[in-house]
Order: structure tokens, then C-alpha cells, then sequence
């Protein structure tokens, strides 16, 4: 590139990054999800703290499996986990939730802080930012809006904070003879598939600047062909 170009390249590369906008949108964070927060810290973990905060050292990127951005952010509000996710009842009643969620059109809202927990991913929670991304049906596939979205967001955190790893949430057991592995129940697992091997390893290829840990070697929780 010619020296005369390159001020005007950069110029344009810094005003592509700062164009995305992160819309605020939280979860109502009461006393009932603080203190179910805790427990499940310490239930699950055997972690006790005062404030369920966490220390991001990983993004998992995961789908909704929910058509709209209305029913996805839905399937959050609530404090409590519903009665109809019995495979997950039993490890805690609080509900499931991420830090961000990304609309089919790429809009990323942020639905609680990047260092409070959500309980997104078994055996990881403690230290994993999650990003949902709304679809992941037959009907409504995850978009390249999506993709470009979260790409960009990751980088955000990446530049942020100390994160070691990018995964798709179908690879979270092969964190299970690592540190970071912290569930204390070996019969808690459930089969993901979310967000697809094509997406999350293209989100890597794209991101391979930032010197990821490559994820560790072991099984992958999908389901069976």
C-alpha cells in the first residue's frame, strides 16, 4: 500500500470499527437473580461470594433456537427458570441468560454486564461471557449480519479483557479436565449443537490475529447422527 493510502486506509478501518452501536437492554437484576446467582455459584462450583461476579477468560458464542427477538429476550426475563426446562431443572432454579444477544439483522443488545454472571454454559459460567444469537431453526438459520456482529463484539472483549478462548457452546465438555472446569456433578450434561461448526469456526478463522488457546482436545456435546 502506498504511504499516502495508508492514513486514509486506517482512517476508514477506525471509523468501520467505532460504526457498531451496542444497545442497552437488561435483565432485570434483582434480589431474587442475585441471590439465586450465589447459590448457584456455590451450589454448582463450591464458590462463595459475596456478588456474583466473574473473572471473563472465554466467549461462548450459542444460538436461542427461538425465531424473534421478542420470544428470545422472553425466554430471559424471568429471575426463575421456567417448568418446562426440565433437563436443566435440576441444577438450580435460576434462569438461563447471556451477556449479549444478537438479532437476525445484527443488532447486539447487552442484556447484563460482561462481568456478572450468567448461566449460559455447564461448568463454565464462572468465567465465560455469552453471546446468544436469536434463530438457529431450520426456518431461521444464523445470518451473516450475525456473523459480522459478533465478530466485531468479540474483538471488543478480547481488547477488554484477558480471554484465553473462543468457543461454540457444543464444545463446553471439552473443558471438563481443565482448571477451568468447576461443575461438581458429573451426571450434569445436555447435548448442544448450537451455534454450528461452520459458524464458530469461521468466527475463528476471522479472529485468529487475536492468539486464541486452541480449544482442548475431547468430545464435542452434540447430538448423534
Amino acid at each position: 500500500m502506498k504511504p499516502l493510502l495508508l492514513p486514509i486506509f486506517l482512517s476508514v478501518l477506525l471509523l468501520s470499527c467505532r460504526s457498531r452501536e451496542i444497545i442497552n437492554q437488561p435483565l432485570d437484576f434483582n434480589e431474587d437473580r442475585r441471590e439465586l446467582s450465589l447459590l448457584y455459584l456455590q451450589e454448582r462450583y463450591g464458590l462463595i461470594q459475596d456478588e456474583p461476579f466473574i473473572t471473563p477468560k472465554m466467549v461462548v458464542v450459542h444460538w436461542t433456537a427461538i425465531p424473534t427477538l421478542e420470544g428470545s429476550l422472553r425466554a430471559f426475563e424471568d429471575s426463575r427458570l421456567p417448568s418446562s426446562r426440565e433437563g436443566i431443572a435440576g441444577a438450580g432454579d435460576l434462569n438461563v441468560s447471556s451477556q449479549y444477544l444478537i438479532d437476525q439483522d445484527g443488532t447486539i443488545y447487552q442484556l447484563l454486564p460482561d462481568t456478572l454472571m450468567a448461566r449460559h454454559v455447564i461448568g463454565l459460567n464462572h468465567c465465560a461471557i455469552g453471546i446468544e444469537n436469536v434463530g438457529g431453526t431450520p426456518e431461521t438459520p444464523l445470518t451473516r449480519k450475525q456473523f459480522r456482529a459478533n465478530r466485531w463484539l468479540i474483538r471488543q472483549l478480547h481488547n477488554k479483557y484477558d480471554l484465553d478462548y473462543l468457543i461454540g457452546h457444543y464444545e463446553y465438555t471439552r473443558f471438563e479436565n481443565t482448571a477451568l472446569w468447576l461443575e461438581k456433578d458429573d451426571g450434569y450434561r445436555t447435548v448442544k449443537s448450537d451455534p454450528g461448526k461452520d459458524f464458530i469456526e469461521g468466527l475463528r478463522r476471522s479472529l485468529n490475529d487475536l492468539d486464541w488457546k486452541p480449544v482442548p482436545e475431547g468430545r464435542d456435546a452434540l447430538p448423534k447422527e
